[in-house]
């Protein structure tokens, strides 16, 4: 009997091969989500013969151009910040059918990559995703958190709507 060696960024924990070879032989647009220790990363992404090529990209950092303040106690990596990062995006690309490639981002119902999903359903985008999922609208409006963080939330969300 003859043991397989397994590649090694499965071995290091950062690709699924299996669930990447659905994702690009479904020929659909990906939007790649992964959180860093510090923020989100959102990228939108086209396949060709196994060839990654980023198309359209937005971090939680671009937030802080739209009146984000860490000074105020604002994580770039929080529930609200993944959501308006999501809908940065959405706004940047317009609309379109996509498929979310979380990678190996453990996926627990109402989780902070649950957040940016709603931020791109929100923005309009095509994304086949259960409502279950998602963070209460609560949580995402910040009503957990401090009085002038809720306020540069929704002043942020103003800016990007509009």
């Amino acid at each position: 009997m003859r043991l397989r060696t397994m590649k090694r960024r499965r071995l290091e924990g950062k690709t699924d091969y299996k669930l990447r070879r659905g994702l690009l032989s479904s020929g659909v647009l990906r939007i790649v989500v992964r959180r860093t220790n510090k923020y989100f990363i959102v990228q939108v992404v086209e396949s060709h013969e196994a060839q990654d090529k980023v198309i359209a990209s937005v971090t939680s950092k671009d937030l802080l151009s739209k009146g984000w303040d860490l000074k105020k106690g604002g994580s770039l990596k929080s529930i609200p910040a993944g959501y308006l990062t999501g809908l940065l995006l959405a706004k940047k690309i317009g609309k379109g059918k996509f498929i979310m490639d979380l990678g190996m981002s453990r996926t627990i119902r109402g989780s902070r990559i649950f957040s940016v999903v709603k931020g791109l359903v929100d923005g309009g985008l095509n994304i086949n995703a259960d409502s279950k999922i998602f963070p209460t609208d609560e949580r995402i409006s910040g009503e957990h958190l401090k009085e002038d963080v809720k306020e540069m939330i929704v002043k942020v969300k103003g800016g990007i709507v509009n």
